[in-house]
């Protein structure tokens, strides 16, 4: 278990506060999250690559909340988008924006003019017509979009899902290595960008270090042979997808990750970015529910609990696998193999199948795991659930960071009209 969560007294808490007390006072479902943790990790990665010159950009999409941005700007990381609304959020939190990637496969022409009057560091350009859309926006609003080109190196990453493989061929992400130097000559000749440098994301939950090194080896031979062509590149972007362990004591070392690939970095002159997400914030969060049944029924034992897959979509559209510990531990309690599962009206609504735990009685606290990424960022208001509070420890304090929804956070911006 990640040290900033542990059982005092048979108490699970987070940093110096009983994750109980947390529900006592903002309720259930709940997310919760340990600032030491968010920080620790945040710097054991950058220090990890600390004989480049390098910037952190973070993943807003893996947990986009305001006060994570601004405690993590404030440890000099910069964003990583992939929206105009994440622009947005990174901004309003106070990430420079001279720290600030845009990727995706689907810029709208309004996103491409809000990162350009912004001033953005770079846009991972994934396509031709993305690259003369942009070119054209640069135009018209007199400005110069800094430019890397997402390179597809046709790496099948070893991840858990195929969901989260991002690297290989048959992917909508990147642009094939074949058509890389055409596009680079393009880009070098079209007023509006100007090619800065080269990106590549193979995927998400790699825990073994040599696929990085294949996808820097074959970005380093793309910019070689531009160097040849004379487009000189000043950066390059290694992705993100460091993976944590979710079912294990321990996580990879970044020093794993740094080894593969700081030797070939060196003396590239070339300025390194990373984009990790889950890495810095997924261990941070767990994910609060109050058992509300215990049913047997056709010879299982479900836990039914008030979070569903609304609040955290992973275990259903993932098939993700996330420990689940009572929030206080009962001595001589019996076990049995059980399924947490959720409110919502659907058979693929669980926390966890076919998991062997001590059985919970109605009204104790569960805490779901390294729900730090990927939680809150991709949770609904299905079946007109309001969505979560959300909390930040530090020490023996806690902070509100968002309130949890109402009903009529369901119907804001709706019209109640007849239409005749």
């Amino acid at each position: 278990m990640p040290t900033n969560f542990a059982y005092r007294e048979g108490r699970l808490h987070c940093e110096g506060v009983a994750v109980e007390s947390l529900v006592a006072e903002h309720g259930t479902p709940l997310y919760a999250y340990s600032r030491r943790s968010i920080v620790d990790r945040l710097g054991a990665l950058d220090r990890a690559f600390e004989p480049l010159d390098r910037l952190i950009a973070y993943s807003v999409k893996a947990n986009g909340n305001l006060s994570i941005l601004r405690l993590l700007a404030g440890e000099g990381c910069g964003a990583d988008i992939v929206s105009g609304g994440e622009l947005y959020r990174a901004l309003k939190a106070g990430v420079r924006p001279d720290r600030i990637v845009f990727s995706g496969v689907g810029k709208t022409a309004t996103e491409l003019d809000a990162a350009l009057n912004a001033g953005i560091l770079c846009f991972n350009v994934e396509s031709e017509g993305e690259l003369r859309l942009l070119a054209e926006r640069g135009r018209k609003l007199g400005r110069t979009a800094p430019v890397s080109l997402r390179i597809n190196p046709d790496i099948e990453s070893p991840t858990p899902h195929a969901y989260t493989r991002t690297g290989h061929r048959a992917t909508k992400f990147g642009i094939p290595s074949e058509d890389a130097p055409a596009l680079y000559r393009l880009a070098s000749e079209l007023d509006g960008v100007d090619p800065v440098g080269i990106d590549a994301h193979i995927g998400s939950q790699i825990v073994e270090p040599g696929p990085y090194r294949q996808s820097l080896l074959h970005l380093l031979d793309l910019v070689e042979g531009l160097r040849r062509q004379g487009i000189e590149l000043r950066t390059l972007d290694l992705g993100g997808g460091f993976g944590v362990a979710y079912d294990a004591e321990s996580d990879p070392e970044p020093s794993a990750f740094a080894d593969a690939v700081v030797p070939h970095l060196v003396t590239s002159g070339l300025r390194l970015i990373l984009e990790p997400g889950r890495y810095v914030v997924g261990h941070a969060g767990v994910l609060l529910t109050r058992v509300l049944y215990v049913k047997r029924s056709g010879g299982k034992i479900f836990v039914i609990t008030d979070a569903g897959m609304n609040d955290l979509l992973r275990p259903s559209h993932y098939s993700s696998y996330h420990r689940v510990d009572p929030a206080r531990r009962v001595e001589g309690r019996g076990s049995g193999r059980v399924d947490v599962v959720g409110p919502i009206c659907e058979s693929g609504d669980f926390l966890a199948l076919d998991r062997e735990m001590p059985v919970p009685e109605p009204g104790e606290v569960l805490a779901i795991h390294t729900t730090g990424a990927y939680g809150f960022s991709m949770a609904s208001t299905y079946n007109a659930r309001p969505r979560p509070a959300e909390v930040l420890v530090e020490g023996d304090r806690a902070r509100l960071i968002r309130r949890r929804e109402d009903y009529e956070d369901l119907v804001r911006g709706e019209e109640d009209l007849l239409i005749e």
